[in-house]
């Protein structure tokens, strides 16, 4: 991925606009980060009012986005979602016919599923807008609990600070984990959250107590070679399985057991990149038990092999420290 356009109309919001400025147009050749040749487009160049007020100057128009390797479609005003730009529609089918990246932050989905690109797959956007799509496009398979879904090379994220966590999935695919892992220090970010939206959706607040269990979440990262099952990590914070579990999904948005799939990932990920050990003792390292084991669950979250992946973002002759 070397060149990447943002498109934005009239409407736009400011935050997730500047989310992908932030993310790829930043030049950051200085902490060893390729830069991309990042464009802000637009379907009829010239001042392009934001809904807070403001305009910005947009110099170029559509025809970049369709060479760029990455095409991300900010928020669409909801006035909108009924009579979208056909300009818009034309670039969405081009880029994804072309097997070009697509992404859309927030209500930008709506442009993607006018344009037919998300026929039959899944896909998210703002919870508060997840029903309004689905009774639109029924035919599309909307998922209103996540951050953000890719199908293929399409990824679409929810709301707001959503679309962070959607560019930084989308960087760890093309610049590894490790290059990643310093553009979110920069940006002041995890650099990869769990859970969904589910946890922002206006709701009672549950009663929870004051205690986190972060402690344990620590510990656990320190030990990733161990079994980490429910009960020790529950004895360990002092509560039953069940009590535990059910705090956990709470806290972290997701179950242990899949978070700590996630972090032996993220650790498979950073040691690929940074050493030259063997598969097998990567594998041990991380609590995957076997090299087999490590394929099995690296291919099916990240679509790449162990091997695939240091071949391309090996940097274990690098100077520079470990993210």
């Amino acid at each position: 991925m070397k060149t990447v356009a943002c498109i934005i109309q009239d409407g736009f919001a400011p935050f997730e606009f500047g989310v992908a400025c932030e993310a790829f147009g930043l030049d950051r050749a200085d902490s060893g980060v390729p830069n991309f040749d990042f464009r802000v487009v637009a379907p009829h160049p010239g001042a392009i009012e934001s809904k807070m007020g403001f305009s910005v100057n947009v110099e170029h128009d559509l025809s970049f986005a369709y060479e760029a390797d990455l095409v991300v479609f900010c928020p669409l005003p909801r006035t909108y979602w009924d009579r979208i730009d056909p300009l818009l529609l034309d670039v969405a089918r081009d880029a994804v016919a072309r097997g070009a990246w697509v992404m859309s932050v927030c209500s930008g989905s709506f442009i993607l599923a006018a344009a037919g690109v998300l026929d039959g797959r899944r896909a998210t956007t703002h919870w508060m807008y997840s029903d309004v799509m689905a009774a639109m496009y029924p035919q599309i398979e909307i998922d209103a609990d996540v951050l953000f879904v890719q199908d293929e090379r399409i990824i679409t994220s929810a709301g707001t600070a959503a679309g962070i966590d959607a560019c930084l999935h989308l960087l760890r695919q093309e610049i590894g984990a490790e290059l990643t892992n310093r553009i979110a220090r920069r940006m002041v970010v995890p650099p990869q959250r769990d859970g969904g939206q589910a946890q922002f959706i206006d709701r009672p607040i549950p009663v929870i107590p004051s205690d986190s269990l972060a402690a344990v979440a620590d510990w656990a990262v320190e030990h990733l070679r161990d079994d980490l099952g429910v009960d020790r990590l529950a004895s360990r914070a002092l509560m039953s399985p069940r009590t535990f579990a059910r705090r956990f999904k709470a806290e972290y948005g997701a179950t242990p057991a899949a978070w700590l799939a996630r972090q032996r990932i993220i650790h498979a990920q950073r040691m690929l990149e940074r050493t030259d050990l063997p598969l097998e003792q990567i594998a041990d390292e991380c609590g995957f038990g076997s090299a087999a084991v490590l394929r099995q669950n690296f291919s099916r979250v990240l679509g790449t092999t162990p091997t695939a992946y240091r071949s391309r973002f090996s940097c274990a002759e690098a100077d520079a420290p470990a993210a």
